[in-house]
């Protein structure tokens, strides 16, 4: 499923104009600077919690020692934080299923 596919779904459900539906999906999900609740509150450091859907976060990813595969020169990979989801239970225990 897409974007568009899920903005036609929410807008099914919820009786809402499918521009309405897009938007709201936009508010929630988009990652352009500035813009999309769960990616302002993971800039900010802060955690979003979904009770039984899962919770989105950042962890940190101290710097490291790798190899460049080309020449086997030793580099050193930066520090870096990245983006987390992990499923909570009632979204685990429905896919199981």
């Amino acid at each position: 499923m897409n974007k568009t596919e899920m903005a036609e779904k929410l807008a099914h459900k919820c009786d809402l104009p499918k521009a309405k539906a897009q938007e709201i999906i936009s508010c929630i999900f988009d990652t352009a600077p500035g813009t999309g609740i769960i990616a302002i509150e993971l800039d900010a450091g802060r955690k979003v919690q979904i009770p039984g859907f899962g919770t989105f976060g950042t962890k940190d990813r101290a710097a490291r020692q790798g190899r460049n595969p080309a020449t086997g020169e030793t580099i050193t990979i930066a520090a870096k934080k990245y983006p987390f989801f992990k499923a909570g239970k009632g979204l685990k225990d429905r896919v199981a299923d």
